[in-house]
């Protein structure tokens, strides 16, 4: 998937400039990010990474997002420790998630006390909902996009399906449903490539 992710996405950059980041490039990189993503910042993160500051090509970022995928926690901090890590090791790896996490967990924290001393007021109640829903739609359009990224070919979109209906329908724990599609999704990639 990571290939065919990268073909699709390998339009602006095919190539790194040599030069890789600082600590400080990483932690200001990633700061900016952290302070502009709503709702998800892997388009932004790929875009800086590969369009603007060229650090990564962009069948590297694609293979460094899906092992970052498979990964427990968040794909977008798993993102940021391993490219840290990659460039700057362990004190990058800080500096990125630094970055990545010092000015949303202000705000968070911020929002968080304004909204438990206002709770109770109904605007209040109808803006958090107007945010779900906003919130709902950018998933499933990220969803849509990652679906339309996927290769027209019945395995990976049966592979897919079954994994959404594995976990949101039957709610099979995903660290069970994971592995084993994996396995799968190897297997008919082994088959398909003969």
């Amino acid at each position: 998937m990571a290939a065919e992710l990268a073909k699709a996405a390998a339009g602006a950059t095919s190539r790194r400039d040599g030069r890789d980041p600082t600590v400080v490039e990483l932690f200001r990189g990633f700061l900016w990010l952290g302070l502009t993503g709503f709702g998800g910042v892997l388009p932004l993160a790929r875009r800086m990474i590969v369009e603007q500051r060229r650090w990564l090509t962009a069948t590297e970022f694609a293979d460094l997002l899906a092992v970052c995928q498979f990964l427990p926690g968040g794909n977008i901090l798993n993102l940021a420790a391993a490219l840290g890590a990659r460039f700057r090791g362990a004190r990058g790896s800080v500096a990125a998630l630094a970055g990545l996490l010092a000015l949303p967990a202000v705000i968070v924290i911020a929002l968080g006390v304004c909204y438990q001393a206002w709770e109770g007021n109904t605007e209040v109640r109808g803006a958090v909902l107007g945010l779900a829903a906003v919130a709902t739609g950018l998933l499933a359009a990220t969803s849509a996009k990652i679906i339309r990224a996927l290769p027209r070919r019945w395995a990976p979109l049966t592979v897919a399906a079954v994994c959404c209906a594995a976990v949101a329908v039957l709610h099979c724990p995903l660290l069970v449903v994971l592995p084993i599609m994996v396995a799968v999704s190897l297997l008919l990639n082994r088959k398909a490539s003969r």
